[in-house]
């Protein structure tokens, strides 16, 4: 039994080792210069984006939910 614990930690080590060296070499992957990074956004694109994109998104899904719910036939009492 001993061995097989130590299989398995083996393997989580490993597997620790190598997502944390392929995250500390992707960012020189992607980095270059001289890039523009163009014009920001302003204060009602930014809203738009992270605030009343995801809260639309959390209301849609969660209609779907309820409307599925609903669509079952309650048991009567």
């Amino acid at each position: 039994m001993g061995h097989v614990v130590n299989k398995n930690a083996l393997r989580a080590g490993t597997l620790g080792a190598v997502t944390t060296l392929m995250m500390l070499l992707s960012p020189a992957a992607f980095a270059t210069t001289g890039d523009d990074p163009g014009p920001g956004l302003s204060v009602a694109q930014t809203l738009g984006l992270y605030v009343a994109i995801p809260v639309v998104a959390f209301a849609v899904i969660a209609g779907l939910v309820v409307l599925s719910d609903k669509s079952r036939k309650k048991p009567q009492a």
